[in-house]
């Protein structure tokens, strides 16, 4: 009799996790990707949904691709925030060509950003389309 509280606490527990999605559980600093690699460990977890039932796996796995969690980071363009600090100046705000010579310097990358304009309040589009995840 004692078995039937614990298999219902159990089982209530795997179908929160799963309708939660796991990538977006356990690597939040994903969300926001595009598209990319997929992480193997994250199908996995999710492909579990779909033992208890197929709507917990069907929505973990569209949490998780709608949110961009279940796809590695893509560690070839990112720079250290502490390293983007270097391009602001004395006011707060960002030097284009300082952070243009940071990014060819770090990155091998010659971006045209002489030209370049802040966005102050930038939408969550604007960030999923740069690579950024969002903030809430």
């Amino acid at each position: 009799m004692r078995l039937k509280p614990l298999a219902a606490i159990l089982l209530t527990t795997a179908m929160t996790t799963q309708l939660a999605a796991c990538g977006t559980i356990f690597y939040p600093e994903r969300r926001g990707q595009i598209s990319g690699e997929l992480d193997s460990g994250l199908v996995v977890l999710n492909s579990l949904g779909f033992l208890l039932y197929i709507v917990p796996g069907v929505i973990a796995f569209a949490v998780d691709f709608a949110t961009g969690a279940i796809y590695l980071p893509d560690g070839e363009y990112s720079l250290k925030p502490e390293r983007l600090n270097d391009a602001l100046d004395q006011e707060g705000q960002v030097d284009p060509l300082k952070l243009k010579a940071i990014i060819k310097q770090d990155l091998d990358l010659d971006l045209p950003l002489e030209h370049a304009r802040q966005i102050s309040q930038p939408n969550s589009q604007q960030l999923a389309s740069l690579g950024l995840p969002p903030r809430a």
